[in-house]
C-alpha cells in the first residue's frame, strides 16, 4: 500500500491483484452505508459483478449508474446526467461515489463527486493502465469542452484508490499501450534508472507480464504521490506531470476527441517536448533518439498528425498552463530531470513538430 500524503485528507492506493472481490475490506476505514458505482457497460461486463458483491458483503447499498463509453462523452451533457440520476437515486452528501473504469469515468465521477450537494466522499477503482498509474491518483477531476480538453473541472481527492492489476488481462492492447505512455513519462521526468527499466522490460509489459506491470504501476503511483503531496494544485512541481501533454492535448482538440487516445496523443507530444528541449535546455539529441526508440517500441506513435503551424499555436494558447498570457512547456534538462519553461520562442515549438 502506498499514501498521498496530504496531512488529514491523505489516502492509501492499494495496488495487488484480485482486489476487487476484498473491497469491502480494503475500504473498511470509509462509512460506507451506501455507495453509487459510476461505470460504462463496457467496464460493467467484466468488473462490476465482484465490486458490488464484495461491498453488500459488508452491508452496504449499492446503486449503480451507466455513462456513455468514450472520450466524446467526456463533455459537461454527461456530467449532467450523471448528477440527474444522483437527484433521482436521492444520493445523500454521505453517499460514496465509486468510480469503476478508466480515465472518462473516474475524471466525469470524480467532477461530479465534487460538486453534487458542494461535495461527497469518492473511491477510485481504475480498470485501465492510464487510469491505474495516473488519472485515478492526485485529486484532478473534469470534463473537456470543444475549445480545450479538461478545461472545466475541480481538484477532489479520493479517499481511497483500489488499483486491482487484475482488470488488465480484458484491456484492449491499444488501450494497454496507451497506458504505457503516462509509464514512459515518469521515468523521463523523474527516473532515469526507472526509464533505463522500461527500455528493458517493454517486451514484458506487452505481453502483459504480471510482475513487469506490478513494478510499472507501483513505480509510476510512487513518483506521482510524491509530487502530488509536494504541489496538490500545480502551484509548481505538480506542473511536471504534464510533460508531453500540452502537445498531445493539441492533437486531441484538433483531431476531434476520441480519434486519437490520450495515451497516444501524449505519446507523441513527449517526443515532440524532447526536440523542444534540445534548443531551450540543450538537452541531448542522442537522449531525444533514446525517448522516440522507447516510444515505439510500446507501440505508440513518435509524430503527430498533420497540423497547420498557426494551428498549433492557437490550441497551445488555451492551455491551462497558460500564464500571463505565455505558454509553458515541460522541458527535459536530462533523462530523469524536468523543468517548466515559458521562455520558447513560437519557431522552436513550430520546429519540433515539424515531421
Amino acid at each position: 500500500m502506498l499514501t498521498v500524503g496530504l496531512g488529514d485528507r491523505a489516502y492509501p492506493i492499494h495496488i495487488g491483484t484480485g482486489l476487487l472481490a476484498r473491497a469491502g475490506e480494503l475500504l473498511g476505514a470509509q462509512s460506507l452505508q451506501r455507495a453509487v458505482i459510476v461505470t460504462n457497460a463496457v467496464v460493467a461486463a467484466h468488473h462490476l459483478a465482484p465490486l458490488q458483491a464484495a461491498l453488500r458483503e459488508r452491508g452496504t447499498q449499492v446503486d449503480v449508474v451507466m455513462l456513455p463509453d468514450g472520450e466524446t462523452h467526456k463533455n459537461l451533457s454527461t456530467l449532467n446526467d450523471l448528477l440527474t440520476r444522483l437527484l433521482e437515486l436521492r444520493a445523500e452528501r454521505g453517499t460514496t461515489l465509486v468510480a469503476l473504469g478508466g480515465g472518462v469515468v473516474g475524471d466525469i465521477a470524480g467532477f461530479a463527486a465534487a460538486v453534487y450537494q458542494r461535495g461527497m466522499p469518492l473511491v477510485q477503482v481504475p480498470t485501465t493502465l492510464l487510469a491505474q498509474v495516473d488519472s485515478s491518483v492526485g485529486g484532478k477531476t473534469g470534463v473537456n469542452h470543444p475549445l480545450g480538453k479538461n478545461m472545466i473541472g475541480a481538484f477532489w481527492q479520493p479517499r481511497a484508490v483500489l488499483i486491482d492489476t487484475a482488470c488488465l488481462a480484458t484491456l484492449p492492447d491499444r488501450e494497454l499501450r496507451a497506458g504505457l505512455a503516462e509509464v514512459i513519462k515518469y521515468g523521463a521526468i523523474r527516473d532515469a534508472g526507472f526509464f533505463a527499466w522500461l527500455e528493458a522490460n517493454m517486451q514484458a509489459l506487452l505481453a502483459k507480464d504480471p510482475e513487469a506491470l506490478a513494478h510499472a504501476i507501483r513505480r509510476s503511483c510512487e513518483i506521482k504521490a510524491e509530487i502530488v503531496a509536494a504541489d496538490e494544485r500545480e502551484s509548481g512541481e505538480r506542473a511536471l506531470l504534464n510533460y508531453g501533454h500540452t502537445f498531445g492535448h493539441a492533437i486531441e482538440a484538433a483531431q476531434g476527441y476520441g480519434a486519437w487516445l490520450h495515451g497516444e496523443a501524449v505519446a507523441a507530444g513527449m517526443v515532440c517536448a524532447a526536440r523542444l528541449s534540445e534548443p531551450v535546455c540543450g538537452f541531448d539529441p542522442a537522449d531525444t533518439q533514446r525517448l522516440t526508440r522507447l516510444v515505439a517500441a510500446a507501440g505508440l506513435p513518435t509524430a503527430p498528425p498533420k497540423i497547420a503551424p498557426e494551428r498549433w499555436l492557437e490550441l497551445m494558447r488555451r492551455d491551462k498552463k497558460v500564464e500571463g498570457g505565455a505558454m509553458r512547456f515541460v522541458v527535459l534538462d536530462e533523462l530523469g530531470r524536468a523543468r517548466v519553461r515559458a521562455d520558447v520562442a513560437d519557431a522552436d515549438v513550430i520546429a519540433s513538430v515539424a515531421h
